[in-house]
């Protein structure tokens, strides 16, 4: 459960973070700066936090068979 609840909180700030950095890369196009930079590190925590919901439906999964 202890697991559970940390990876709960690492998904929700997950998203906040991919929610603030999307923001800037919409702000960046907008000002017509370089983007290439924030789009990889988007990709980067994209993938991460796919990760993350993968391992809560795994434990999830492990405590409701």
């Amino acid at each position: 459960m202890d697991e559970l609840r940390q990876i709960e909180l690492d998904v929700v700030e997950g998203e906040r973070r991919l929610a603030e950095l999307e923001a800037l890369l919409i702000n960046l196009k907008r000002l017509n700066e370089d983007t290439a930079k924030v789009h990889a590190e988007l990709e980067v925590m994209r993938k991460n936090q796919l990760d993350r919901e993968q391992n809560r439906q795994r434990l999830l999964s492990l405590l409701h068979p």
